[in-house]
Order: structure tokens, then C-alpha cells, then sequence
């Protein structure tokens, strides 16, 4: 069984330094239909004016996954990390038993568009940590490149979660399919253009909800850059 999740449902809020669309409810976007989707809780598409960003807060038991799109991320935390991310680049977050952490734009003229993702963890009160790698665009190129996993498998950063994230690039003409355990759920969101999945063309900002099925398809894509969830039920 697949649901989509159109990008024009979801919820939406505009702070004036910020612009956020969210797939789940969130902060003061409440929708008893859309909690999260398995152990997925948050996504997140911000984005952040220039010279703007978010203060200094506080998370705890939550694996949150940073993913720019274009413009760059900076990023300061009570573990000590100074960091910066653009794309091409995975940023994994630990909160544990608790972390405090700002992010901002610093460009003057150029906004930062980033997905923000949280999933829960399947174990609590462990230390914060933190990992950031990067993925080259040859490497997501017409396939699914695991970018994030519970083992750091083929290289990817290491989430405290039973999930797995793939993050892809496709053109016209390129195709891409993943087997998946019935028993789990899967989640794709559009990053950016345009591809069917399952038979269902989709576009940026769309997504699709799986469950009870054993194969993904990703075809008739169109610049399109996607990310695929395999999650626990």
C-alpha cells in the first residue's frame, strides 16, 4: 500500500527569517493524521534568510539529520563542534541525554534551503555525539547511495535509530529499485524535479507513504534528487 503525502498539504509556517513546510505535525502545525510515519517523527523543508538563524536550543533522544540543498548550514554545539554544511553533505546529530545548538546563515544575499529530519532513537539517554560526511554527486548518481544506517555500512553516518536513509540523484532516463522487508515502512520524499514512484509521478516536495510492500521503483525522473526511508514499523 502506497499514500502520497502532496507537498501543498502540508503544514506551513512563515516567520519572516524563516519559511518551514512541515510533512509531520510540529511546533504550532498539529495534524492527528500525519505524527510521523514508523519511527520518522520530523521533516522539515526550512528555508533560512540570509544573515538569519535559529538560537541557541535544546534537544534530547532524537537523531537529527541535517541536509542542505543549496546555500550552507553553520552550525555550533555544547559538544564543541563548529561546523559548516553545504550540499553534498550529511550531518548527523545525537541528542541523548541532551545537547544545546544554534544553526544560521551567514551568506549575505543567498537564502539556505535544508531539510531538517528527526527519527526516534531505539535507545534513550545515551551521550550526545555528532558525524558529518560527505557524499559526492557521482556517487548518488542514478542509484540510491545509503548515506545514513544503525552499522555506518558502506561508509555512511551512524544513526542510534533501526533506519536507513538513501539519498539519490536522477535524469531523464535513469531508474533506480530497492527491496524492502513487508513488515517495515518506507518513506520517500522529492527533493527536487520530478520522478514516479510505484507508478505515481510525483514531484518537489511530494512524498509517498509505504507499507505492506516489497519493492520500490523510481522511474521517468526528471533532475530530480530524492531521499528514500527504510524505517521501523
Amino acid at each position: 500500500m502506497m499514500t502520497l503525502r502532496p507537498s501543498l498539504q502540508r503544514g506551513y509556517a512563515d516567520h519572516g527569517w524563516v519559511t518551514s513546510f512541515h510533512s509531520f505535525s510540529f511546533a504550532a502545525y498539529y495534524d492527528a493524521q500525519h505524527m510521523g510515519w514508523g519511527n520518522l517523527r520530523v521533516i522539515n523543508e526550512d528555508r533560512i534568510a540570509p544573515g538569519r538563524g535559529f538560537g541557541t536550543h535544546g534537544h534530547r533522544d532524537m537523531e537529527i539529520i541535517s541536509y542542505v540543498v543549496s546555500g550552507a548550514l553553520a552550525h555550533k554545539d555544547s559538544m564543541g563542534h563548529v561546523k559548516t554544511i553545504v550540499p553534498g553533505e550529511v550531518q548527523r546529530m545525537s541528542a541523548g541525554t541532551g545537547v544545546q545548538h544554534s544553526e544560521h546563515n551567514h551568506a549575505p544575499n543567498e537564502e539556505t534551503h535544508l531539510l531538517q529530519i528527526w527519527i526516534e532513537p531505539n535507545v534513550r539517554g545515551m551521550p550526545p555525539g555528532y558525524e558529518q560526511k560527505t557524499f559526492p554527486d557521482a556517487e548518488k548518481q542514478g542509484r540510491l547511495r545509503l548515506v545514513a544506517s544503525p552499522d555506518g555500512a558502506q561508509d555512511s553516518v551512524v544513526i542510534h535509530a533501526d533506519a536507513r536513509l538513501y539519498a539519490g540523484l536522477f535524469t531523464r532516463g535513469e531508474t533506480a529499485s530497492l527491496v524492502f522487508d513487508e513488515n517495515r515502512k518506507g518513506y520517500v520524499h522529492v527533493v527536487r524535479g520530478q520522478l514516479t514512484v510505484n507508478g505515481q509521478a510525483l514531484q518537489a516536495g511530494d512524498a509517498a507513504m509505504l507499507a505492506h510492500e516489497s519493492l520500490l521503483s523510481l522511474t521517468h525522473a526528471q533532475d530530480a534528487e530524492v531521499l528514500v526511508f527504510d524505517l521501523a514499523a
